[in-house]
């Protein structure tokens, strides 16, 4: 555990380097070469402070199945890993042999070890700009885009049909599924129109009745199920035996 002492070493050593020259500044082209290496090369850093659970991984392995493992891992000359410990694991859930790898030959083993701090920290430090963020969800479902879950935003997430933020449509599903007592009309599979989009039901039916709801909220209008030529609120009623509230369909 780093104590308090430590961590004023750590800012006057930081401030004492601070102003010097970086041994990384000018970085030589062929050091920064993609080799395939075999994955029993490769060994994880043993101090490495990044978890990944196992929903994580799965989510990185379907990522690299659908797009390839376009993200090198980057190693130190002995084969530890500096960055890419989820991608490698993830690769070994899918069952590959080997991947593409840049070796860091510039940085001195200290850099190694805060360019693993770097690589995740930094990542997290961005934020989003709302405004454009809804605009790519709503891209990627008018071209119907087929698993738009890829992308890391869950079904919570993708609310966003209107003018509302992203955070904005979270909290309202969440409020919502904490008041929720009726069953789910959704099933697995199930493909909604919702006037020129598509939703795909998967895994969480009752997320996909949150953004069924929204979107006839926010529109007017009412969800129809395809194959079977119902409405949201004829579906509730036929699946669940409940009538649907007033409002829930927009027509």
């Amino acid at each position: 555990m780093v104590q308090r002492a430590d961590l004023a070493d750590i800012r006057r050593n930081a401030k004492r380097v601070g102003a010097g020259a970086s041994s990384a500044a000018a970085i030589p082209r062929k050091d920064l070469q993609i080799v395939y290496l075999p994955i029993e090369r490769l060994r994880a850093f043993p101090n490495n402070a990044r978890t990944h659970s196992k929903k994580q991984l799965k989510q990185i392995a379907r990522s690299i199945e659908r797009f390839g493992f376009v993200n090198p891992v980057l190693i130190s000359d002995a084969g530890e890993i500096v960055a890419g410990h989820g991608r490698v694991e993830a690769a070994k859930m899918l069952g590959m042999c080997e991947v593409p790898t840049v070796r860091l030959r510039n940085l001195s083993p200290a850099e190694r070890r805060a360019y693993v701090l770097a690589d995740n920290r930094l990542a997290q430090l961005a934020g989003w700009d709302r405004e454009v963020l809804a605009g790519e969800l709503q891209g990627l479902l008018d071209v119907q885009f087929d698993d738009i879950e890829l992308t890391g935003f869950s079904l919570e997430t993708i609310g966003v049909l209107d003018d509302a933020t992203v955070e904005e449509t979270v909290a309202a599903n969440d409020r919502r599924a904490a008041k929720r007592v009726r069953p789910a009309v959704s099933r697995p599979g199930d493909l909604w129109l919702l006037g020129p989009h598509q939703l795909r039901c998967g895994d969480e039916p009752m997320s996909c009745d949150d953004v069924v709801r929204h979107w006839q909220r926010s529109t007017g209008r009412a969800a129809r199920l395809v194959g079977e030529a119902l409405t949201f609120a004829e579906a509730e009623a036929s699946r669940t035996g409940q009538d649907a509230p007033r409002g829930t369909d927009g027509e």
